[in-house]
This record gives structure tokens, C-alpha cells and sequence, in this order.
């Protein structure tokens, strides 16, 4: 792409913030932006024309065309305007039968694809994409095949080895077009690992879970932190030293939770004096400037915890989150309360950031980490999975989104709409949270609740180890040569 002229670049840019975000749709009547940029070629002034628009799958995207009239010279690129997710997802899929072949695929730039049942894995790509798992799999087998026949003369056991990887390819095409009864030896799994959570796999059982399918949200480490720009490598090296490539110093971890203390205590004194916090953040709908707002609140019968809150003026967008502290319960929590009339959508909900939850009469059925941690009514959080869903749901929009596919989710959304609005009775509402961070307001606390059950259960080794619970050290840390690890609920 040519480069651009600066103070040209600074007179032109704000028109880009005439309409009330950024980022316009793709039928909007919004035209390109045209800045002088010096071209590469020749050195000449040419045209550079910036489009700032969304399409459906790939969200926000920045389209540019440059143009030089002195030598001709053209060149185009389109890239990512989305804004970085604030954890990376892992889409795990299982493949058996030829429908899972079709499922749409949207691979960001910076997302690797790996198929363990074939030990092969393939690194970020240079463009984003838009494909099938069968477009995918047909793509490897076309890379891998160029040069074969220079491979063979030259180097014959690269090649033997590459066409033993492309037998096992070309075998993962060959599904049966029925589930079959037994585990058939071309079934394989699809692992879509993407940093920046921008990219995601086709549900086929939408709006309801996806058996095949498993997603998990994860904290980008240090390397892919640096690897998105998102963290410099040479800052502070000393205070980010990690022992064994693992775990930080005792010194380092005391400095960590003593600031963690500090900005707890600070919040909480703002609470006491009925202050709110604010800075600045970017809105996660549009990437526009706009303000965070937090203060603590303490839960009757519960906890102490931080709530945030997001609105963004130039597009409108509303958010809050909640924060939960204290420490790490020996147990998870399922919560299930019956709801039998409109004074239980009244109820206060915390639902937290670790909380899946479920309601079998809507087929809702919500991962952990889905929408984050969230305090509001049982009514707001049922308007706010609403709106979610109509807003982000993957492959459901545009033009090549099937009919009834597209039918069947307009039916969800109609139906959970009617149970915001109390038109529909009797519902089961389950929050299963393994921190047991989460709580249903008990409108007859302090006696028990008739129609809200609470079980306690032991965390299964998964579960810990999803939450980084199953290495912790708490007794000994404080010696770095201490290894044997302290059971989590120990604590």
C-alpha cells in the first residue's frame, strides 16, 4: 500500500467522524474518503481512496484503493478494523458427516487452524478469510501439493511425507452423509485458535448448543500479546521475568496483589462516599472514544462487587459488567429458580463472568464467558441476551444466510422477547458457576426461597484447570524451588 502524506492525512481524516460512527454498513450511502499519498512507484502525488465500512461475518473492515495518475500504478487492500476481543476464543470441532464439511467458516489473519487426529497445523494467514471447513481442508491440499514433483527428484522423503499428509487430507473429504452408528477412522477435529477472538465457526444447531462443538475463551499470553502489538517487548522485562517460563517471581506476585489491594481499597472508599470512578475506554460496538463509569456495591447476603459501565455517544452502544472479589470458593455453585409469574423477572441477577446458564423452555443454553460478568433483573438479562444475539450472531445476516436457517432464529428471538415481556410461564432459570460468584436475589431471605434450589458441588478436574486452580501453589510459594502443586480447594 503507498504511504501515506501526513498533514494531508490529518486534514482529511475528520470528515470520517461526520456520521454517528465510524464504521458505516455496507448498503449505506457513505462515500470513500480521498487522501493524497505519495506513490511508491514513481514518487508522484496519487489518490488514495479510504472506505471504513461493516460486511456481514468479517464485521468492521477498512477497504483501500490507491491510485497514481503520473505512472498508473494501482494497488488495493482491505484490512481488519475490528477492534482486539478482550480474551482469545478456541473453536474445537468435531467432523463425521458431510454436513459438518459445509459449516461456514470465518478465519481471521490472525488465527491458526491445527487437525490433532492428523498432527498438522497451519499458522496465521496473510488475508482473512471466509470459507467451509471443505474450502479450508481443499486449500491445504492445493499449498501442499505445489512443487511435489521438484520435491520428489530432490528431496524424496520431504515428499513421502507430504503425500502420506495428503492421503489423511483428502480421506477427511470422504464423511459418510449420516451420523454413523460407530467412530469411522476419517472423522477428525477442527481447531480454530484465534488471539483476538474476531474469528468463529458456524453453529448448525443455532440457536441451541452445538454438541460437535466446543468453544473456550481464554487471556492471551505474553508472546501473542507481543505478537498483536499489543505489548512491547523490551518494557519492563525485569518485572515481567517468568520463572521456569511459568510463574512470575514471589517478589513480583506481593507487588501484583498489593496493587490489586490498593484499587479495591480506592473503590471502595469512593463507594462509601457515593463517588464514581471514571476513564477513558473504546466503545466495543463502534471503537469509538467514550468513558467506563465504576463503583462497588454491596449485595444483600452476598458480596461486595464492581460494577462497570459503558455508553458510547456516537453509536449509542450500552454496556455494564460486573467484577466479583474475594476469595476462590471450594465449591461450585447451581443455582435454579422457577419462575412463575412477572415479580420473578424483577429479581436481581449477578450472573459472572465464569457463570453458564441455561433456560430449557427458550432452548437458551449460555456458555461461561459468553457475555461476561453482568448484574441486572432476570428480565434485563433475558433483553440483553436478546440484543446480543440479534447484534452478533454469526452467519445468521446477509445474503447468503439460508431461509430457514434465518427463520428458525427470528422465531428464538420472538420467543424470547415474549418471555422478557412475562407472556410466558412456567421457566426454569439454572446459573451453574464453578466460583460460585453468582446469586438470585431470595425475595424471602432471610428464610428460604420455595421455588430456588442452590447445590454445592465439587469442581471436576476440567473445570479447575480451566481456571488456572489446578498448579496453584498457596502455601509455599514464597520458595521458588517448591513444586508440588496445593490442591484448589484446599484453600
Amino acid at each position: 500500500m503507498s504511504e501515506t502524506n501526513k498533514p494531508e492525512t490529518e486534514q482529511e481524516l475528520p470528515k470520517l467522524n461526520a456520521g454517528n460512527q465510524l464504521f458505516q454498513d455496507l448498503d449505506a450511502n457513505v462515500s470513500a474518503t480521498e487522501i493524497e499519498s505519495l506513490c511508491m512507484n514513481c514518487y508522484e502525488n496519487g489518490i488514495t481512496k479510504l472506505l471504513l465500512t461493516r460486511i456481514p461475518h468479517f464485521k468492521s473492515v477498512i477497504v483501500m484503493a490507491f491510485e497514481c495518475p503520473h505512472c498508473g500504478l494501482k494497488n488495493s487492500e482491505v484490512q481488519s478494523g475490528e477492534a482486539v476481543q478482550e480474551k482469545g476464543h478456541k473453536y474445537e470441532v468435531r467432523c463425521t458427516t458431510k454436513a459438518d464439511l459445509s459449516r461456514q467458516i470465518v478465519r481471521n489473519n490472525t488465527a491458526s487452524v491445527s487437525f490433532p487426529e492428523l498432527d498438522f497445523s497451519a499458522p496465521p494467514a496473510t488475508n482473512s478469510m471466509l470459507t467451509t471447513t471443505e474450502g479450508l481442508i481443499t486449500r491445504f491440499i492445493e499449498d501442499l501439493s505445489m512443487d511435489q514433483e521438484q520435491r520428489k527428484e530432490a528431496v524424496p522423503e520431504v515428499y513421502q511425507a507430504i503425500e502420506t499428509l495428503l492421503e489423511k487430507l483428502r480421506g477427511t473429504l470422504e464423511l459418510p452423509e449420516e451420523e454413523p452408528e460407530l467412530p469411522t477412522e476419517n472423522a477428525f477435529t477442527l481447531v480454530v485458535d484465534d488471539p483476538t477472538g474476531n474469528s468463529y465457526v458456524e453453529n448448525l444447531c443455532t440457536p441451541k448448543v452445538d454438541p460437535k462443538m466446543k468453544v473456550s475463551y481464554y487471556r492471551r499470553t505474553r508472546d501473542q500479546m507481543i505478537q498483536l502489538g499489543l505489548l512491547n517487548p523490551d518494557a519492563d522485562e525485569a518485572e515481567q521475568e517468568v520463572q521456569s517460563g511459568v510463574q512470575r517471581s514471589h517478589v513480583n506476585m506481593r507487588e501484583e496483589m498489593e496493587a490489586a489491594k490498593n484499587v479495591f481499597r480506592a473503590v471502595r472508599e469512593t463507594s462509601e462516599s457515593n463517588e464514581v470512578l471514571s476513564f477513558p475506554a473504546n466503545c466495543s460496538s463502534c471503537n469509538a472514544p467514550c468513558d467506563t463509569r465504576m463503583q462497588m456495591v454491596n449485595i444483600p447476603h452476598f458480596q461486595e462487587v464492581i460494577i462497570m459501565s459503558t455508553t458510547c455517544d456516537q453509536c449509542g452502544y450500552k454496556s455494564n459488567e460486573v467484577k466479583c472479589g474475594g476469595a476462590i470458593s471450594a465449591e461450585g455453585r447451581r443455582i435454579t429458580l422457577t419462575l412463575e409469574d412477572k415479580d420473578d423477572l424483577s429479581r436481581d441477577i449477578l450472573k459472572s463472568e465464569t457463570s453458564s446458564f441455561k433456560v430449557p423452555e427458550l432452548d437458551l443454553d449460555m456458555f461461561a464467558g459468553t457475555m461476561g460478568g453482568k448484574f441486572t433483573t432476570i428480565e434485563g438479562l433475558l433483553r440483553q441476551v436478546h440484543d446480543e444475539l440479534d447484534r452478533k450472531a454469526s452467519f445468521i445476516g446477509g445474503d447468503s444466510a439460508e431461509s430457514e436457517k434465518r427463520g428458525r432464529f427470528q422465531e428464538f428471538l420472538a420467543k424470547l422477547d415474549r418471555a422478557a415481556n412475562g407472556e410466558i410461564f412456567p421457566l426454569t432459570l439454572t446459573l451453574d458457576d464453578p466460583m460460585a460468584h453468582s446469586y438470585i436475589q431470595n425475595i424471602y431471605a432471610p428464610d428460604p426461597d420455595p421455588n430456588m434450589t442452590t447445590e454445592d458441588y465439587e469442581r471436576t478436574f476440567e473445570q479447575n484447570e480451566d481456571l488456572g486452580l489446578n498448579d496453584i501453589n498457596v502455601d509455599s510459594y514464597e520458595d521458588p524451588s517448591a513444586t508440588e502443586a496445593v490442591p484448589a480447594n484446599s484453600s
